[in-house]
């Protein structure tokens, strides 16, 4: 586990990461794109270690649809985190959050899982694209600062990437209430592999626009993209999205979610009601779309 500080001409801030992959000569660390997103247009990334050592770090890419980013520092031979397995994990298995909350370096707290496949969204602005989260929900503390540091299961293997709390507050006074929420590590996975073998990452494409306004139970297609998924697999425009493999859709949230939780070229089955009444599961071959 690291601790990560970013001072940029946007405003600077402070994190978390692992370290993911190393070698002989460089090492690459795993954190939250909200974290260093201050430095991409300009400023300066450092990376304190456990021994206390701080070195400058660059970034290799990013990924804001999930809130994901991969670091370089040239220091090798590093202590790597183990991995753990995402979709093995039950509520009310325990964990352990590592992190730096408001600064304070090597922190770490333990809870339990909470829910899994919990969708949440975060960020979201004129310079921020929002992330959608399919999150692993925990009870252990997560404060400002946590951000990008792993939560691991009991044997210390990462199966999350700390990214988000429900908080009664705000500004100064937001803080833990037992209601934090985790990239789940299978997913991120992915996303972080194609970031350090080409420098970008994909993400899955179903072809479709959501009807913003639509406030029924469900997820409505306002229209469907020609050549693409959805197209392909011949769902009506108008339809409502109620399931995806066998997960209940309660909203657009819900929708999006659980599309980004897949990988381009899986393939999946949608239920949906049809505009001309009725209802109809289509088997769907996700495409891919670049995520920056």
């Amino acid at each position: 586990m690291v601790s990560i500080s970013v001072t940029a001409t946007l405003g600077g801030g402070s994190g978390s990461g692992s370290i993911y992959q190393t070698n002989s000569n460089n090492s690459y660390i795993l954190t939250n794109n909200h974290v260093i997103e201050a430095a991409v247009a300009g400023g300066t990334i450092n990376v304190e270690l456990n021994n206390g050592d701080v070195v400058p770090a660059t970034i290799v890419g990013r990924d804001p649809a999930y809130d994901l980013a991969v670091l370089q520092i040239k220091r090798g031979n590093m202590p790597a985190i183990n991995f753990g397995d995402s979709t093995s994990l039950s509520i009310g298995d325990p964990v352990v959050a590592f992190g730096s909350p408001l600064g304070l370096s090597g922190t770490v707290t333990s809870g339990i899982v909470s829910a899994i496949n919990r969708p949440v969204t975060t960020g979201g602005s004129a310079t921020s694209e929002s992330s959608y989260i399919n999150a692993v929900q925990t009870d252990a503390a997560i404060n400002p600062g946590n951000s990008g540091g792993p939560l691991v299961d009991g044997a210390g293997r990462i199966i999350g990437i700390n990214s988000a709390i429900a908080s009664l507050g705000s500004g100064g006074t937001a803080g833990s209430i037992g209601l934090g929420f985790s990239i789940p590590f299978n997913q991120a996975k992915r996303v972080v592999d194609e970031i350090i073998d080409t420098g970008k990452s994909t993400r899955p494409f179903l072809g479709i626009n959501f009807d913003t306004n639509y406030a029924g139970t469900g997820a409505r297609i306002l229209r469907v993209v020609d050549g693409e998924a959805a197209a392909k697999a011949r769902i009506p425009n108008g339809s409502v999205i109620r399931e995806i493999d066998g997960k209940k859709i309660s909203d657009l949230i819900t929708a999006i979610v659980r599309i980004r939780s897949y990988a381009p070229g899986d393939t999946i089955k949608i239920k949906v009601d049809l505009p001309s009444g009725g209802s109809q599961i289509f088997e769907v071959t996700l495409g891919k779309q670049d995520s920056i």
